[in-house]
């Protein structure tokens, strides 16, 4: 069926297609988390800016 090459050819392949997925989902897990600290510091600076506001 397969010759010894084409089975360490087969065999990379889905090494690389595995590798390649799983950095792909932890990529995309760090999306929600960067979006999500981005919110709350842009909103932690406009409470500052509010209290700063207030006090003046």
């Amino acid at each position: 069926m397969f010759e010894f090459d084409q089975y360490l050819g087969f065999l990379a392949f889905l090494t690389i297609l595995t590798i390649g997925f799983w950095l792909m989902i932890f990529l995309i897990s760090f999306i929600p988390y960067w979006i999500g600290g981005a919110l709350y510091e842009n909103w932690k600076l406009k409470r500052e800016a509010k209290k700063q506001e207030s006090k003046a």
